[in-house]
């Protein structure tokens, strides 16, 4: 027979269940965004049963589109067939931007963080995941500036580590204003485009190195400080927070690099490349540092006649020993990119003081559709 103790014990057990299942909140009915189907329409699902308008906006839609609310309070809409490629995008919910809460892929940003769906192609497409030899991707962590410590995401390319003794060139490239370390590898998708651009022979297997271009927002955060607004393009603050860059990669990140994996360290063998604020980077610290780099890829972006004049004159006051010290000079741009005038002048700058260069004008705007094809194009000329 049951003792008193015992009795008193289950009954208590079962108060404490059920009052452990009525204190969880009511589930929602499960949702499943984005759909992608065959025909490449999209299907787009978020639940918001007390919501009176939800608005889809991303880069795959012209202008933000209404989105039908269903039973269950479930909204919905479906748009395409949207052109193979990865893109951002997120919902309006009464006027508050948020997240697709059902999809786990997100783009990386200092801010708001879209996210993002892939559209696959008929064929497989450059970044798309290929049954072909893969490289690492491995985050970093390095001493850098005013005793804070930097992020880097480093791609090593297949059969790294097979051979101790083999050294490899390497190409650092960074990303835009607002992006993170982690922008390049998981919406440029560089990992896979360099695995798959080298299964095909295209490219030379290289050490990609992702770092984090905004050292004083780092410096901040570790401090304990406000995060410092963005500069004005061009401004005088622009061109400090540039060389700050330009140093903590120049005297903090190469170092490491070379003293932490299988480099080739010599210009010859070093590159640079960036988007938009990362390619006004890219060009200033390398015709900084004419002596570390010999390749140079910049993507949307530029900088001004009156910058060069100033700050760089001898890249166009001697354009024999420019031609000669540099391998690869890419500028490239779409023709509907907020920057596309800018971008377009300094290429005739370098045109009219004759320094050797590559150029590129696609269709589209300042997106990371576009970067994608760029680092594509370049992977492949890098080191041959």
């Amino acid at each position: 027979m049951m003792s008193k103790a015992h009795s008193l014990l289950i009954l208590w057990m079962l108060i404490s269940l059920f009052q452990l299942v009525n204190a969880q909140p009511p589930r929602g009915p499960f949702v499943v965004s984005p759909k992608v189907h065959a025909d490449k329409t999209v299907t787009f699902i978020y639940l918001a049963p007390g919501a009176s308008e939800v608005l889809l906006s991303g880069q795959l839609v012209k202008d933000p589109v209404s989105m039908a609310k269903g039973d269950q309070g479930i909204w919905s809409v479906t748009v395409g067939p949207v052109e193979p490629d990865i893109y951002p995008y997120s919902f309006k919910v009464d006027g508050v931007t948020v997240m697709d809460p059902a999809n786990e892929d997100y783009f990386p940003n200092e801010r708001f963080k879209a996210s993002l769906v892939d559209i696959p192609g008929d064929e497989p497409l450059v970044h798309a995941l290929q049954e072909v030899p893969h490289g690492t991707i491995t985050y970093e962590y390095y001493p850098s500036v005013e005793e804070t410590t930097g992020s880097l995401v480093v791609y090593t390319p297949p059969g790294y580590d097979d051979d101790p003794d083999k050294k490899y060139p390497v190409f650092y490239l960074i990303s835009g204003t607002t992006d993170t370390e982690e922008t390049w590898f998981k919406v440029g998708k560089t990992n896979l485009i360099l695995d798959n651009l080298i299964a095909q022979g295209k490219a030379k297997p290289m050490i990609i190195v992702m770092p984090y271009g905004n050292t004083a927002a780092r410096v901040a955060e570790q401090k304990g400080t406000p995060k410092p607004d963005d500069p004005m393009r061009e401004s005088k603050e622009a061109a400090t927070r540039a060389q700050a860059f330009e140093d903590d990669l120049v005297n903090h990140v190469i170092p490491y690099i070379d003293n932490t994996y299988h480099t080739i360290n010599d210009r010859e063998s070093r590159a640079i490349g960036g988007f938009s604020r990362g390619g006004g980077q890219t060009l200033r610290t390398a015709f900084g540092h004419m002596d570390t780099f010999a390749w140079i890829c910049c993507y949307s972006a530029y900088l001004s006649p009156e910058d060069m004049e100033s700050n760089f004159p001898s890249i166009a006051g001697n354009p024999e020993e420019t031609n000669e010290a540099l391998q690869l000079l890419w500028v490239s741009v779409g023709d509907d990119d907020f920057l596309y005038e800018d971008t377009v002048e300094f290429i005739d700058y370098l045109k009219t003081h004759q320094i050797n260069h590559k150029s590129l004008i696609t269709d589209g705007g300042h997106t990371w559709m576009n970067t994608k094809k760029y680092l594509s194009e370049t992977a492949q000329l890098l080191f041959q």
